[in-house]
């Protein structure tokens, strides 16, 4: 782009920050809305090239999926291979590994940057900071400036991985979620602090690769947003995988020697110590909006950073919306991307509104775990009565031709009505069966609505139907 710092460009509907799944859909929405729309982003990805995509694509949800599915299907056939007449030596490559995981991130960054020019997406690469609630300075280095005076802009600046003083990433032996995912070497003994999604996810990724994997909790409690049910399911099988899970672990700090990484803990009241190849900080990600002079625009941020939103995300600024992570509730790729068209048919005129309740919860372990809705332990501490329908995958017939028996579908309705207030399961591809709980509760849907839905047999997705049957006593097959 050319141009003056003194010479505002007055031609776009709508300026975006942030090209993650928040902004990049804002702005393709928007663009399909008739909106001219810019998006500016400086993310960058392999070999340090322009990508969009954000974390989520690039250092982020993508890739440890990747390394999710290639690290699984290598365990699997390593250990139940036999099984299912797999026989031979069964060896991992993990550099191949990670060249296919970089051609994945390459191939859908560079799939949105399609979508960007065919949707008529200007994509401006670089940097944004306010100057006033109207006016934004887009830099694209030093020496090349521009004002942009567009009539709307949406904040989709994302969020970073949480720091922790006393362990400063190096990435030599200390290491961030985005660095764990560039391993060349399983590492020997690997020490992962934090029990939360990215941690559970990074350390059943380099456990099946070999490494000898324990996670440090500080809580004594175990995924503690999850339904109790789920929560003492998952920690007893991740625990039989070979992941040495230590809860209400408190770490206190590291020294550096020349066998590795010496980690100083208390745990219980009960100081320790233990020697590491490498550990890895995974205790969650804090709101990315230092650097944007949100002050000069009048946007507020609340006490733990996170930029106030009314219910259609519109900020404390006239014409500004955010987005994502940077904003109040659950840091989810799926979440942001909804929000952003919202937004973007919300500045185009329309006034949808987006139910928080009914965005789903994944972790991509293995088993998989997702829930929608509340806990069983919050229904009843807000007085509210229910009933509960279970069924296991273990009394699924798919699941046995599988191999993949572990986990449970639970279903939870108000006993009353018989409508479904959330659905918890955990056991394979739970994270596609959560969507037919997502859709079910969209419309109000009750168990009987799913007990009397015919699915198809046999599916992983009759273990739902079971369930629903269960709530009224009814289950066929258990």
């Amino acid at each position: 782009m050319k141009g003056n710092i003194n010479q505002p460009m007055n031609d776009y509907d709508l300026v975006v920050i942030g090209g993650g799944p928040g902004g990049y859909v804002t702005a393709i929405r928007a663009a399909q809305l008739g909106l001219k729309t810019a998006c500016i982003d400086n993310q960058k990805g392999e070999h340090g090239k322009a990508a969009l995509g954000g974390t989520c694509l690039n250092v982020g949800c993508i890739p440890s999926k990747a390394l999710l599915d290639s690290s699984h299907q290598f365990e699997f056939i390593k250990k139940h291979g036999g099984d299912h007449g797999i026989t031979g030596n069964i060896e991992i490559d993990v550099s191949r590994l990670q060249k296919r995981k970089r051609s994945v991130v390459k191939n859908l960054t560079q799939g949105i940057a399609g979508l960007f020019k065919k949707n008529n997406v200007d994509w401006l690469k670089g940097t944004a900071t306010f100057l006033s609630p109207t006016e934004i300075k887009f830099e694209k280095d030093q020496s090349s400036s521009q004002r942009l005076k567009p009539k709307s802009i949406v904040i989709a600046s994302g969020s970073l991985p949480s720091e922790i003083s006393s362990l400063p990433v190096d990435n030599k032996y200390i290491f961030d979620s985005s660095g764990a995912l560039e391993f060349l070497i399983a590492p020997q003994k690997l020490c992962v602090v934090g029990a939360g999604v990215i941690g559970l996810e990074l350390g059943s990724v380099w456990r099946r690769l070999g490494s000898s994997v324990t996670i440090l909790e500080a809580l004594p409690s175990f995924l503690e947003a999850s339904d109790k049910d789920i929560s003492k399911e998952a920690l007893k099988i991740l625990k039989k995988q070979g992941l040495a899970i230590e809860l209400n672990s408190v770490v206190k700090g590291t020294k550096i020697v020349k066998r590795g990484i010496e980690v100083s803990f208390v745990q219980g009241g009960v100081e320790k110590k233990d020697l590491f190849d490498k550990m890895v900080v995974a205790v969650g990600r804090s709101p990315r909006t230092d650097g944007l002079e949100l002050a000069r625009a009048g946007v507020e941020k609340d006490g733990n950073g996170f930029i106030i939103i009314n219910e259609f995300n519109q900020t404390t600024a006239t014409g500004i919306y955010a987005v994502g992570d940077c904003v109040p509730g659950p840091m989810l790729a799926h979440k942001a991307s909804e929000e952003g068209v919202l937004v973007a048919e919300h500045i185009a005129g329309s006034k949808g509104t987006i139910k928080i309740a009914h965005v789903p919860w994944i972790i991509y372990t293995w088993p998989e775990i997702a829930w929608v809705g509340p806990t069983e332990q919050a229904l009843l501490k807000s007085g509210k009565k229910i009933i509960t329908g279970k069924f296991p995958f273990a009394a699924s017939g798919r699941s046995h031709a599988r191999g993949e028996t572990e986990g449970f579908v639970k279903i939870i309705a108000e006993k009353s009505s018989d409508e479904i207030l959330s659905v918890h399961i955990i056991g394979t591809n739970a994270s596609e069966l959560i969507s037919e709980a997502v859709t079910a509760m969209e419309f109000g849907a009750s168990t009987e609505d799913i007990a009397r839905t015919i699915h198809g047999h046999p599916t992983l997705s009759e273990s739902v139907h079971e369930a629903a049957l269960a709530a009224s006593g009814r289950a066929i097959h258990y």
